[in-house]
Formats: structure tokens, C-alpha cells, sequence
């Protein structure tokens, strides 16, 4: 086992399933972010939390670790983007608005989190000056199966 491999296992098998198993329990704001540490965009997103409110503690990781992490939270890679996060049960992916997660964590939806694939220019972090592109904020069910949880125009 390599050292890789046992911090991603580490970090899976003991903040994993405290973090998807029960996600009614959690109340904090306290957020974790996995990130490439290169990533200009995600350090945008991760201060979108916090002018948000949220307490983000971010943890850069390598390209490998991020995708086995994303893969095990259950995010498929039709569904991913550069950074994946968890808060209170949810995995959250990707670009999601702070607004969209603040709205997740008072109704508690029957699922694994929220998504935003890819990297949607005007998405918080992914700001371009007037530019915006529609896209939507996905709740992943438990099935893998997703429906639209908010609409941004």
C-alpha cells in the first residue's frame, strides 16, 4: 500500500461514512473541501463559501486521490467537476451555489448531495465578467440518478 493510497483510504473509510451515512445529524457550517492545489477556481468557490458563511477547511489533494474520492462519494464522472466537497452527510461537487447548499441543508433531501457538472462559466468561481451560462444545481439520489434541484439563468 502506498502512502497515496493509505491516506485516501484513511481519509474515505473514516470521514466517508460519518459523512454520507447520516445526513440528518450534522448542523454545522464547517465545510470540507478537496481541491487540487492549483485549482484558481476552486480557491474563487471556496471564498464564495465563506462570503457565505460557511467555514471551509480545505485539503489539497492530488488529481488520483480526488477521482477515487469523487468515485466513492458516488459521484460518477458524468456528474464531476475540479473539486468535491462534504457538509453534514452531503457530498457536494463542483461549482453549487452557497445559496443552493444553505437550501440542502434546511430541507435534508433523501440523497447523496449536490452537483454541478463541469464548470459552468458565471458559476461562483468560475466569474468571466458579464458572461453567464445557464446551468443547473442536480441532487444525486441514492440510485445514482439525479433531478434538477435549482435552475440558474
Amino acid at each position: 500500500m502506498n502512502r497515496r493510497h493509505f491516506i485516501l483510504t484513511a481519509l474515505v473509510s473514516g470521514l466517508g461514512p460519518a459523512l454520507l451515512a447520516h445526513p440528518a445529524r450534522a448542523t454545522s457550517a464547517q465545510i470540507e473541501v478537496f481541491k487540487s492545489p492549483t485549482c484558481g477556481c476552486c480557491a474563487a468557490w471556496v471564498d464564495h463559501l465563506i462570503g457565505a458563511g460557511f467555514d471551509p477547511v480545505v485539503r489539497d489533494v492530488d488529481q488520483d486521490t480526488l477521482w477515487e474520492m469523487k468515485e466513492r462519494a458516488g459521484v460518477p464522472p458524468e456528474l464531476s467537476s475540479c473539486h468535491t466537497a462534504f457538509i453534514s452527510g452531503y457530498v457536494v461537487e463542483g461549482h453549487v451555489p452557497a445559496g443552493d447548499i444553505q437550501r440542502m441543508l434546511a430541507e435534508r433531501p433523501n440523497g447523496l448531495g449536490l452537483t454541478v457538472p463541469g464548470m459552468p462559466i458565471g458559476s461562483p468561481g468560475m466569474e468571466m465578467g458579464s458572461q453567464r451560462d445557464a446551468y443547473d444545481t442536480l441532487l444525486v439520489l441514492r440510485d445514482g440518478t439525479t433531478k434538477v434541484f435549482a435552475r440558474h439563468t
